[in-house]
């Protein structure tokens, strides 16, 4: 007879070393910290990279990653602490506690999408054509930052005894779950959900460049669609979701976000429409004749 899947051993436990990677006297490096600024890194220099394969001025990718960054984090901040108010009100000092864990990457999208539009309008460059090149990125930082909620101990789901159950310390469990001991890593199923759009996005950029004829725009609408389809299924599985009232506010908004990037790929696909747009995309010879000339 076969052991039940739960029943199976595990070389290891599952679970957190602790968000600190190193810390000397005062000096001290989070996790957390180290991975949203890889995420960065690794997500500026991949976009400046598809930027030349569309033949985009790169330098773009550089200027616009400075008002993203300033955009979205404080916005992924303020996302999160308006609807977690109750925690903050009598320690409102901790609200600028951001390396302690506590970002809501719905916000970070948000204030990114506010950012990027008055960039582009006041640089008069299409925000739809720089969102495509972004995405991917995109993406692949919210993959890499998940592991962030890992060494945080936060961010899991419902108790479970399957074999990649995560340990969560007794201090980081929520009210009513002290008695259990392991539970779901939703931040692992995201990020794999993550890479797999990253993936497929991956593949429409380079079909795109053999000749598959993607209107200006439909990379960010799928990443819209594919991310929040995951989203919208792994937040039911979480213990620590931000409510408003008995709604989860992550599935509300991932609603959201399938709806608008269905109808844009309607509005590309079916209707035959271009995107509203802050500026005319920018076409393969134009960007060529302006390389030229710098």
């Amino acid at each position: 007879m076969l052991p039940a899947i739960s029943d199976l051993p595990l070389a290891w436990q599952f679970a957190s070393p602790g968000p600190i990677l190193i810390e000397i006297g005062p000096f001290t490096l989070r996790w957390y910290g180290l991975l949203i600024a890889s995420a960065v890194l690794i997500g500026v220099t991949l976009s400046q990279y598809l930027a030349k394969r569309r033949h985009v001025n790169p330098d773009i990718i550089g200027d616009l990653a400075i008002w993203l960054v300033v955009g979205a984090i404080p916005a992924a901040r303020l996302y999160y602490v308006l609807f977690e108010w109750s925690n903050y009100a009598n320690n409102p000092g901790k609200i600028f506690a951001i390396w302690e864990g506590g970002i809501a990457i719905h916000g970070a999208i948000l204030g990114g999408i506010i950012a990027a539009l008055i960039f582009c309008r006041l640089r008069k460059i299409s925000f739809w054509q720089v969102a495509d090149l972004i995405a991917p990125s995109l993406i692949l930082g919210q993959a890499i930052g998940r592991w962030g909620n890992f060494f945080n101990s936060e961010a899991f789901g419902s108790p479970t005894d399957l074999p990649w159950k995560l340990y969560i310390p007794p201090s980081n469990r929520p009210p009513g779950y002290g008695n259990f001991e392991y539970f779901h890593p939703t931040f692992l199923y995201e990020s794999l959900w993550n890479l797999m759009v990253f993936g497929i996005l991956m593949y429409l950029f380079f079909r795109s460049l053999r000749g598959l004829r993607l209107k200006t725009g439909t990379l960010f609408l799928t990443y819209m669609v594919a991310y929040s389809l995951g989203r919208f299924w792994i937040e039911g599985l979480r213990t620590d979701s931000l409510m408003l009232g008995p709604l989860r506010i992550a599935q509300m908004v991932s609603l959201v976000g399938v709806t608008i990037g269905l109808f844009g790929l309607a509005w590309l696909y079916l209707y035959r429409h271009s995107l509203p747009d802050v500026a005319p995309p920018v076409t393969a010879p134009e960007a060529k004749m302006e390389a030229s000339k710098r």
